[in-house]
């Protein structure tokens, strides 16, 4: 293909890029997911290159579930960290594999649910997710991540607003691949801005990070990165035996209390990571034009989701889920083939066995992870601004306005409250729902109870139309509009005529 083409529009198959531009694709995809990947680890004391390993491992595992159709990345899931914090409070080594044991079996309940679903039929549960649900879920979805952006672009605004103009400037008037790789060119950029300053102006901080003179409004990079980059080894295994699931069992010690206590504190929280699973599959359709959900099914995606997770925490490393963040690469670079996907997984389970070349990302500086991540958390609500304005959706009816309400109020509302989550008590044990959690399912609910709902799913076309012949088939893929009135009024009119 040559270069002028990339600017036709949408790519479905990248081999008509080259290799040389699907590889710098596949690491473009992996830097994206790289910040937020690895920060679950940092903050739970999980092992880094487990993280790595089985995020690759488990991209791939949901590929092959779900027919090779999907380009999602699975990475680290933030949804269970306290689940992790309630049975492993300070990273406790030997208590982590019991909070991993609970996350596995919360993984374990993706696969009822998909089995609902293919016994049942999958518009069983569409009906409850119709555009005004996941539209504003959506929207919520990069709303509710803008938080740590800012927080993290705040330690230094001037790397973090060059890595965003870079984005900007090669996705407006780049050429080529240019145009579709600004994501990576962002964080190459930014972080060579980066050494440059650091060796011209670095000093220490006195807060563990190496700043413009000093300064630590105007963070560069962390000295413990630096540290790590030089005594790292060059080949290493990802995790250790004495750190997974198994070895609680063969160890002689095992802690039943423990161990059931993990399972009812974890195990409710995929209820919310379910719901969010949905809200991102629906972004990635939106984005990509084509309806995963039917195709190849959401009982498919959800058993890929599932199995990740299960595998990943079975083996020491974080849940697993569909990463918001490559959604938003996806919307940048227009490249939606999902082999370009599995090779970001490729590479990621590759730099999991060279702990050198993980330090290496690791070091990214946060500002940089900061300014990328900006611009790709308002790509995903920009996506679900999109998926409201092309399914056409009333607002000019009040239910449809307090669903929408509500599921915003709610999910960035509890994200910033000061508690952070809705926390539930239930013996002696809390369920935490996020903001996100909260708001998905007060929507989901309020939609099921109002009246007045005015869609069907294209999947219904004949059964819906047969009943009421005022229904407008839409294209494929999208919401079908039933209301009723306006086709009288249009009727009557046409009577008087």
């Amino acid at each position: 293909m040559s270069k002028s083409n990339l600017q036709d529009g949408a790519v479905y198959d990248a081999k008509t890029l080259g290799a040389g531009r699907i590889v710098v694709l596949g690491f473009q995809h992996m830097f994206a997911m790289f910040g937020s990947t690895i920060l679950v680890p940092a903050l739970t004391g999980l092992s880094v290159s487990a993280t790595l390993l089985f995020a690759g491992l488990g991209t791939l595992l949901f590929h092959l579930i779900s027919k090779r159709k999907v380009p999602a990345f699975l990475g680290s899931s933030f949804a269970f960290l306290a689940g992790y914090f309630a049975i492993a409070p300070n990273g406790e080594r030997e208590l982590l594999p019991y909070a991993c044991f609970g996350v596995a079996c919360a993984g374990l309940m993706y696969l009822i649910l998909a089995g609902l679903i293919k016994g049942f039929g999958v518009n069983r549960v569409l009906k409850f997710f119709p555009p005004i649900v996941t539209g504003p879920i959506i929207i919520a979805i990069g709303l509710c991540l803008s938080g740590t952006a800012i927080n993290s672009c705040s330690t230094n605004w001037i790397v973090a607003v060059v890595a965003i103009i870079i984005i900007v400037i090669c996705n407006i008037w780049g050429k080529g691949m240019v145009k579709i790789t600004p994501i990576l060119l962002g964080v190459i950029g930014s972080c060579v801005l980066c050494i440059i300053l650091m060796l011209a102006t670095g000093r220490p901080d006195g807060n563990g990070y190496y700043a413009i003179m000093g300064n630590p409004d105007f963070q560069l990079f962390s000295e413990a990165s630096i540290e790590n980059i030089k005594n790292a080894a060059w080949l290493g295994l990802p995790f250790k035996y004495q750190d997974t699931v198994p070895a609680i069992f063969t160890g002689g010690n095992l802690d039943k209390g423990l161990l059931v206590t993990a399972i009812a504190t974890i195990v409710p929280i995929s209820l919310a990571t379910i719901v969010e699973h949905i809200g991102d599959i629906s972004a990635i359709s939106s984005t990509v034009g084509r309806n995963f959900i039917q195709d190849p099914g959401l009982h498919r995606t959800l058993i890929g989701d599932g199995l990740a997770t299960t595998v990943a925490s079975l083996f020491g490393a974080p849940a697993n889920t569909t990463y918001g963040e490559n959604t938003g690469v996806l919307t940048l670079s227009k490249v939606f083939d999902p082999m370009v996907v599995r090779l970001a997984a490729l590479f990621a389970i590759l730099f999991s066995f060279s702990p050198k070349l993980a330090a290496c990302i690791s070091a990214i500086p946060t500002p940089v992870i900061g300014g990328i991540s900006l611009v790709l958390y308002g790509m995903i609500s920009a996506v679900g601004v999109r998926n409201v304005v092309e399914n056409k959706i009333d607002f000019s009816k009040t239910r449809n306005v307090i669903i929408a309400a509500l599921i915003l109020v709610l999910s960035i509302g509890v994200t910033y409250s000061s508690a952070g989550a809705i926390n539930i008590p239930c013996g002696a044990f809390v369920i935490s729902l996020s903001g996100l959690a909260v708001g998905s399912l007060v929507g989901i609910i309020f939609n099921a109870a109002l009246p007045g709902k005015d869609y069907v799913f294209d999947d219904n076309r004949e059964a819906a139309e047969s009943k009421n012949s005022s229904i407008k088939p839409e294209p494929a893929g999208k919401f079908l509009v039933l209301d009723k009135d306006k086709e009288k009024e249009k009727s009557k009119g046409k009577n008087k005529k």
